[in-house]
């Protein structure tokens, strides 16, 4: 559905290589260096920008995003200041595409088909609400449909091939394969349990796939980068963006995991 999506996949297949998607938080440590991070991504590797929308409860996730998201919100982070920064990202850059990925509720609030059109005219690609099931993804797919927004779901180690095709139903984009029964950045997977996982998506969808939680240096993201059409890298980001305040330090760290994604199939 989403054009941005759809190239970027098609030419990342034709170099043969995965994507890079990297992950921050809109408004985290602050408004401008956040958007500063956001606007050198492209420059340093990242194929693909997951943004997180700052929420009071992201209970998924480990505990540097977590604290990504108090950060951002005491900086004055919302759901509006996040859809402002794409808008801003799409200045200068056309191409990369950007995910929205957070909870329901804001949504919820806003309103799931204003928020389709808001999400669409600002330079949105695609959606990971982490806390809508597949059996409630009715109330926003549909809107999502009609703005060309992509609704990228989530597969875990316990989606079996009974739960898969459930799960699957609404997937367009690509599919995020959680590779670790946990939140985000804490253990990582063996690449022989990650190959098996992907093998079993594959059976139920052509969509790409994405592998991420718990990925934290190049070698790792060159692992999954031969195994899945893209490594998600979040919270190893998002900490050294924590300890610098700075965009330097997350930049030459992303340009480091591109380096190994790039080279994973040489």
């Amino acid at each position: 559905m989403s054009k941005r999506l759809d190239a970027r996949f098609a030419k990342l297949k034709s170099e043969n290589r995965a994507a890079l998607v990297t992950f921050i938080t809109a408004s985290d440590p602050d408004r401008a260096t956040s958007q500063v991070v956001l606007n050198g991504l492209p420059g340093a590797g990242a194929d693909i920008i997951e943004l997180g929308m700052p929420f009071t409860d992201p209970m998924a996730d480990g505990p540097a995003i977590q604290l990504a998201a108090q950060r951002a919100l005491a900086a004055g982070g919302s759901l509006k200041v996040t859809l402002e920064m794409v808008a801003e990202f799409r200045k200068t850059d056309k191409d990369t595409p950007i995910i929205l990925m957070g909870y329901y509720n804001p949504i919820y609030a806003w309103g799931p088909e204003k928020f389709a059109g808001d999400a669409a005219l600002a330079g949105v690609d695609g959606l990971i609400i982490v806390d809508l099931p597949p059996e409630e993804a009715d109330e926003l797919v549909p809107f999502l449909k009609s703005a060309a927004i992509d609704f990228i779901v989530l597969t875990t180690p316990t989606s079996d091939d009974a739960r898969l095709p459930v799960v699957l139903a609404n997937a367009s984009g690509f599919v995020y394969y959680v590779s670790i029964a946990g939140v985000t950045g804490t253990s990582s997977a063996t690449g022989a349990a990650i190959e098996e996982a992907v093998s079993r998506i594959r059976r139920h969808t052509d969509l790409p796939v994405c592998v991420g939680f718990g990925i934290k240096t190049a070698d790792q993201a060159a692992e999954v980068a031969r195994l899945a059409e893209g490594a998600v890298v979040g919270s190893a980001i998002v900490s050294v963006l924590a300890e610098t305040r700075s965009a330097e330090a997350p930049l030459a760290l992303v340009k480091d995991l591109a380096k190994g994604v790039r080279e994973a199939r040489l």
